[in-house]
């Protein structure tokens, strides 16, 4: 029931088009974000997680299949974290419902760059549109 309400309330006051700049509360690893909003009833809280729309990043810690990639993703979080908290400026791009519910896709842009794009271009995501995953 509250993924349907999340859903609603989305779909009713988000905007694809449009640059949000909720607050990001915490980094979940280094492809997922924690924003809080003011929009939603207060039966469903104010928080939602941002999923970087079109990226994998390793997992980390118990989720890893092997070490070598709990130490990607513990980098891959690292380097989100780090990003984040050192901008002055950041901005949520919508995209749209992710498939599991309770998260958005969509990317964070921060200081006018694209965390999707930084993700893959220094090598701590891969591309990634739903298909099975490739191991680390």
């Amino acid at each position: 029931m509250r993924k349907i309400l999340l859903f609603l309330c989305l779909c009713s006051l988000v905007n694809a088009s449009d640059l949000y700049t909720w607050k990001v509360t915490r980094v979940i690893d280094g492809d997922t974000v924690e924003v809080i909003v003011n929009f939603l009833p207060k039966e469903l809280g104010n928080n939602l997680y941002i999923r970087i729309w079109g990226v994998d990043t390793p997992e980390k810690s118990w989720r890893a299949k092997s070490d070598k990639e709990a130490q990607l993703g513990a980098a891959a979080t690292k380097f989100t974290t780090e990003l984040i908290k050192n901008s002055e400026d950041i901005k949520i791009k919508v995209v749209s419902w992710d498939k599991f519910g309770g998260r958005i896709l969509g990317d964070i842009i921060v200081d006018s760059k694209s965390l999707r794009q930084l993700l893959l271009e220094k090598g701590y995501a891969r591309e990634y549109y739903g298909a099975k995953k490739e191991d680390w």
